[in-house]
């Protein structure tokens, strides 16, 4: 362990384990054997880095250079377990940021400059390539992979073994590549989202997905409709385009045969 390593009170460091110079750490984290935590990595309090992780390293970037400073930020309370890889920013200064209260299953990869905020769960090998957003509540299944720069919105949840190239909106449920089929009823009320909110936001999923409109009438035909926060910041997202578009629903009858199985 680097001397210039700065740790804080009751941080455990199992055997093997590699801090570098200009890593940061706070209370009452464990960094267990064989983990390596290298250039400037910053993180909370209460984090557990597993076995054979790999923290700050280079990301796999062609324009990357080594003399470029760029880090990792990771909150408070997040479980990174074994093998798990988190690459610092690629661009000078630039962050690879992880929130609070997080959990990255065993060999989960985040990418270079990719975000992810509160309380999310990322099973075993979920794949992120660099610039991805994750926002709070999403659950992303094992073995699922994002290509760069898409956002996956709040309270998504993702089959494992499926593959994304487009932005997926919040509070629904990916199933296919690309392709969401309703919303995530069941984490929205574990999330105390009420009723009420809860028929908003599928209101505002129907007339995107369902209304026979397209992208820029949905919007316009949303801004005379007095959304609730929620159903609001469904809107929001979907009207910021980015160069990675916007995923396609299952229709209509496939849902209801879906559910009739």
């Amino acid at each position: 362990m680097s001397p210039k390593a700065r740790l804080g009170r009751n941080v455990e460091v199992g055997p093997y384990a590699i801090i570098e110079e200009g890593v940061v750490l706070g209370d009452d984290c464990v960094v267990q054997a064989h983990a390596i935590l290298t250039n400037n990595v910053t993180m909370g309090d209460r984090n557990l880095v597993g076995y054979g992780a790999v923290i700050g390293a280079a990301p796999q970037d062609f324009d990357h250079k080594a003399s470029t400073q760029s880090g990792v930020m990771i909150g408070n309370d997040n479980q990174m377990r074994e093998h798990v890889t988190i690459h610092r920013g690629s661009k000078e200064g630039s962050l690879t940021r992880v929130g609070d209260r997080n959990l990255l299953m065993c060999g989960v990869h985040l990418g270079h400059n990719v975000s992810v905020g509160n309380r999310t769960v990322m099973a075993n090998n979920c794949l992120l390539a660099g610039y991805v957003e994750v926002g709070d509540d999403v659950v992303l299944g094992g073995g699922s992979v994002f290509h760069q720069f898409l956002r996956v919105g709040e309270m998504c949840m993702i089959r494992g073994g499926t593959a994304w190239s487009k932005d997926i909106p919040p509070f629904t449920v990916g199933v296919i590549i690309n392709v969401v089929c309703g919303l995530n009823a069941v984490g929205m009320r574990r999330n105390g989202i009420s009723a009420a909110a809860r028929a908003d936001v599928k209101k505002a999923y129907k007339l995107f997905y369902r209304s026979g409109l397209n992208v820029e009438q949905a919007l316009e035909a949303g801004k005379s409709i007095p959304w609730s926060e929620e159903a609001d910041r469904f809107m929001k997202f979907v009207s910021h385009r980015t160069k990675r578009g916007l995923c396609s629903a299952r229709s209509r009858h496939a849902e209801l045969a879906d559910a009739s199985e």
